[in-house]
């Protein structure tokens, strides 16, 4: 089991704090060489881990976290493939190293998140003439004019669509295709019974967050601009079979079986 230290993230509020929990996941997961390599997060969390407890800590948790990037992962790089000149999005990046783990170091790319996140984060990464890093609150629009690039782009937004209500995500999403000609985007959700579940049953109520948001119908972020496209499976099969008997058995369960689809969802939009 990795050690965690005492680091509290004394200036991240609530929200920012759950960053910890993804983090923990990637590293454990990595150590145990399972779906990916992470060798970032490991770094990090063994310098200063924070003191996660409770269902934070979870394996199973680890377990869906390190599933859930690994796919983003994956469909970022068919993304790059087609569009080779877009420019990479990652908003809500907290202290996750996805440009490493797809090899787009010198691809433009822009790491988006809060002040406090921000400033942890250069702790550990640093900028360079292709990738830079935003402080900023994706709930309006002036972090977007440090992007001078409007052509093309390439969005990921994992693990926070959840902490904006309806009309935030949507303010969010028109924003983005009023500056940009071309957009991808793919956002993991909750379910309204997955919000409601998590007043009383999540890991992230461990950091001290109490309000999330779910939708039902993905088109309720469909602008006249953005297109929903088609959800994804966010626990494929294969990561699946790289857990063993009793785990294997217990996880999809847990998390790949008909009760997690009530409760998460990883949808794709665009603008042509």
């Amino acid at each position: 089991m990795l050690a965690a230290s005492e680091f509290t993230g004394e200036n991240m509020n609530s929200v920012n704090k759950t960053l910890y929990i993804p983090l923990y996941g990637k590293a454990f997961v990595s150590q145990k060489g399972l779906f990916l390599e992470d060798k970032k997060a490991k770094e990090i969390w063994e310098a200063e881990g924070f003191s996660l407890r409770g269902k934070a800590k979870s394996k199973w948790l680890a377990y869906y976290t390190g599933i859930r990037s690994v796919v983003f992962d994956e469909w970022l790089k068919q993304q790059r493939v087609v569009t080779p000149d877009a420019v990479v999005i990652h908003i809500g990046c907290g202290l996750d190293s996805r440009i490493i783990r797809v090899g787009a170091e010198n691809q433009r790319w822009y790491d988006v998140d809060f002040s406090a996140v921000i400033e942890e984060r250069k702790r550990y990464y640093t900028e360079t003439d292709s990738y830079k890093m935003i402080a900023g609150d994706v709930r309006d629009s002036s972090w977007l004019t440090e992007i001078k690039e409007n052509k093309t782009a390439i969005v990921v937004m994992e693990g926070v669509s959840m902490y904006l209500t309806i009309e935030e995500m949507q303010g969010l999403t028109r924003n983005l295709c009023a500056h940009f000609e071309r957009l991808a985007l793919l956002v993991d959700t909750y379910t309204s019974f997955a919000a409601k579940m998590s007043k009383r049953r999540n890991p992230i109520n461990e950091v001290g967050v109490i309000e999330v948001y779910g939708i039902e119908d993905p088109r309720i972020y469909q602008s006249e601009s953005l297109l929903y496209v088609q959800e994804h499976t966010m626990i494929p099969q294969k990561y699946i079979n790289e857990l063993q008997g009793f785990e294997r058995f217990i996880f999809a369960k847990l998390y790949a079986g008909s009760f997690s689809k009530k409760l998460y969802r990883l949808l794709e939009y665009k603008k042509q």
